[in-house]
């Protein structure tokens, strides 16, 4: 990181590994890249079933056909990423690619529980009975600590797909933190009265939600990132391991080169928390994002 006398601008960086090709090939190429730079991260894993195939369900819904299209998604993602679980059964990818998570966490970096099934948790999460729920959290925290060997310390609901019910089950786990939704700052929601675990919501959006929108390409994109990141505000950068780690590992890698030279630090998003008592209560709703299909959770009004 380039020294220019004043305080780095520091940005979260959260990487979600949604797929089995994600954590087989793009964990890997991240871990090359971000140890050249010497940037640490926060990765957080899908550890059972890859079903993401199944989301070609929704292209009979126009808006997810947009932004399939928009994004060019099988060059994006992969045609075996947009299959799996489709015509065979989901590879389990903490049983596969254990070896690829815990060296993740033996070079440094944070890792948190991404969800157990990612596609059933996206569809389907709000609403699982609370059997099912706590069925789907259970599984998926208890197989990253067994590949870890650690207990877990944060999480980070796949899809931005987060109930009451779920903060309240998650609560149980003693986590540091989480980071279920969409936002601007760092926030404890409240739940029957009661504040829970600080949340550190994203703040930038994702390649696939700015590529095509708004005159971004390519070619364009790390400078419009940059033009979001500022100081004297919360900055958490969400990446995915398909396609910062494969697809576009290029623009990655200028982007982090490019972040040195404008004093900006990439750090694990747990040395974002301030201390507890000085975090705000606040509340999650439901809303749209830009760029997105559906409904997601975002930071509500702080007291």
């Amino acid at each position: 990181m380039s020294d220019t006398g004043a305080n780095p601008i520091q940005v979260g960086l959260r990487i979600d590994v949604d797929t089995f090709r994600g954590t087989r090939d793009g964990v890997p190429e991240l871990l090359r890249v971000l140890s050249r730079y010497g940037i640490r991260g926060s990765f957080f894993f899908s550890v059972g079933p890859d079903n993401m195939g199944r989301h070609l369900w929704r292209l009979i819904r126009p808006a997810f056909l947009v932004k399939m299209l928009r994004s060019n998604a099988p060059n994006l993602y992969g045609w075996d990423i947009l299959l799996r679980g489709t015509l065979w059964p989901g590879t389990r990818i903490g049983d596969r690619l254990g070896r690829v998570i815990s060296d993740t966490a033996k070079a440094g970096h944070e890792v948190g529980i991404h969800a157990w099934d990612h596609h059933a948790w996206q569809m389907r999460s709000d609403s699982m009975s609370p059997e099912e729920l706590d069925r789907h959290i259970h599984l998926g925290i208890k197989k990253l600590e067994k590949i870890l060997d650690a207990p877990v310390k944060c999480s980070a609901a796949a899809g931005w797909k987060c109930t009451e019910a779920t903060l309240a089950n998650k609560e149980s786990y003693g986590m540091a933190y989480h980071s279920d939704c969409r936002g601007t700052g760092i926030f404890r929601p409240v739940v029957n009265g009661q504040p829970m675990t600080p949340q550190i919501p994203a703040t930038l959006p994702t390649y696939d939600e700015m590529i095509g929108r708004d005159g971004v390409t390519d070619e364009n994109f790390n400078a419009a990132m940059f033009d979001m990141i500022k100081p004297g505000q919360l900055n958490v950068l969400t990446i995915h391991a398909e396609v910062e780690g494969i697809a576009k590992k290029e623009i990655f890698d200028q982007f982090l080169e490019e972040a040195g030279r404008r004093n900006i630090q990439l750090v694990p998003m747990a040395e974002l928390l301030p201390p507890l008592e000085e975090i705000p209560c606040g509340q999650i709703v439901q809303g749209i994002v830009a760029g997105r299909e559906g409904r997601f959770c975002l930071q509500g009004k702080l007291d």
